[in-house]
């Protein structure tokens, strides 16, 4: 692709991926970035980082695949960060500790845009105009809204540009106003890694002066990290001590399942590598009815196994979307899985997260004062869209015939730098 100067920059941060696009003359392009494997517009919302006396500050880091790739060398060695996003309402969050460096959250951020900006090969500079895309609702507990837009501001800072932020679905819909002429009204329904948002659009036909008008919105801070829970909770957490129980002087207690959260929240996972953590581990290990499975648990976080763990946990979600049964097969830090999974025992694991996906659908369609009945598309993006449970939650009540999809990781990014080049782009901000 050309590396003009771009006039609108249309930037998905994602809790999985990131993407980016640019827009010109009322078409947008696609940004790739440099990959490993070849030019990709992808890029995995990950950071590496790894001990190096050469670098300033001996710590030396990437992010996207190239994080992974560094991983991949040197597992032991590293301190592999995934998801990080999920955290960025979260008031509970300070910072992360990596080989005694502290990182803030907008410091992992402005390291993750300095480190995709670099592998864009140049077609991120003299951006004038940057629309970035936010969640309905963001991850986690208690969400903090304000907190998450203080650290979004510090991040965002960085790329030097006008910055607007732009809800996630609403940019799904301007890219998917950009494939149809008739006149609709589309509920977008955007399936992330830590969030599920909900938008009700009005599509005019092309050429009116306001071609997107959003009507209602809603999401749920759940999506396919927690999907992933569900998996690690079933299959995993159980080898490693959850559920059992530690002597403490004559009392017999459950261990804390905080540790087990924690271990289960890919951005939460690499920093219980630390010393106070390790240390409040073995400490339980030696009083636990069950030592061996704590000490599978540390053997995991001191070996660095998460990206293996997520890697599984991702290819065993994968196969149950193709097939009705898969194999779920790990083997490190001294623990070894192989277990057979079906679709049905997956879907009643998410039941509940479903119910609240579609509550947060119904809420949508309130919030926009549309019965369903008035929707004439459902436009679904993300990747956890190809889900089969989600899928069916809206065949179920739209109809097959009305369901839309395509573009599920680059669509947003792709809608968010058409905004961008609107004259009244401060009318979608919020």
């Amino acid at each position: 692709m050309s590396h003009a100067r771009p006039t609108a920059l249309g930037l998905d941060f994602g809790t999985t991926n990131s993407v980016a696009a640019v827009a010109r003359d009322g078409a947008a392009d696609l940004v790739l970035l440099d990959a490993p494997d070849g030019p990709d517009a992808v890029f995995r919302s990950a950071l590496c980082f790894w001990q190096d006396d050469a670098v300033p500050g001996g710590v030396a880091s990437e992010a996207g695949p190239w994080a992974i790739a560094e991983y991949l060398e040197y597992p032991e060695g590293s301190r592999f960060l995934q998801s990080f996003k999920s955290v960025a309402a979260s008031s509970a969050f300070e910072q992360a500790t990596v080989f005694d460096r502290r990182y803030r959250f907008e410091d992992l951020g402005r390291l993750f845009l300095d480190k995709l900006a670099a592998r864009a090969g140049g077609a991120l500079g003299g951006i004038g105009r940057v629309i970035v895309g936010r969640p309905v609702e963001y991850a986690g507990h208690r969400p903090d809204e304000a907190l998450a837009r203080t650290r979004y501001d510090a991040m965002f800072a960085a790329l030097g540009a006008e910055i607007h932020y732009v809800y996630e679905p609403v940019g799904a819909a301007f890219s998917y106003a950009a494939r149809i002429e008739d006149p609709a009204t589309i509920l977008v329904a955007d399936f992330g890694g830590g969030t599920s948002d909900f938008s009700v659009v009005r599509i005019a036909a092309p050429g009116a002066e306001r071609r997107c008008e959003p009507l209602g919105h809603a999401g749920v801070g759940i999506a396919g990290d927690r999907f992933d829970y569900r998996i690690l909770d079933h299959l995993v957490l159980p080898l490693l001590g959850k559920g059992s129980s530690y002597r403490s002087f004559d009392k017999v207690l459950e261990i804390p399942r905080g540790y087990f959260t924690d271990f289960a929240d890919w951005s939460r996972l690499a920093l219980m590598r630390n010393r106070r953590t390790l240390a409040e581990l073995d400490k339980l290990r030696r009083s636990a009815l069950d030592p061996d499975a704590v000490g599978r648990m540390m053997a995991v976080i001191e070996e660095e196994q998460g990206f293996r763990l997520y890697d599984a946990v991702g290819r065993v979600k994968r196969d149950l979307s193709a097939a009705e049964s898969a194999s779920f097969r790990f083997a490190g830090g001294g623990l070894s899985i192989e277990a057979e999974v079906t679709r049905a025992q997956f879907e009643a694991w998410i039941a509940p997260d479903v119910a609240r996906i579609e509550a947060a659908v119904d809420a949508a369609l309130a919030a926009a004062a549309v019965p369903p009945t008035a929707i004439d598309r459902v436009f679904l993006t993300g990747g956890t869209s190809l889900t089969p449970r989600i899928r069916r939650l809206f065949t179920e009540r739209f109809g097959e015939e009305k369901i839309a999809s395509g573009g599920e990781l680059t669509s947003i990014a792709h809608g968010l730098a058409l905004i961008g080049e609107q004259e009244d782009v401060a009318a979608w901000a919020v």
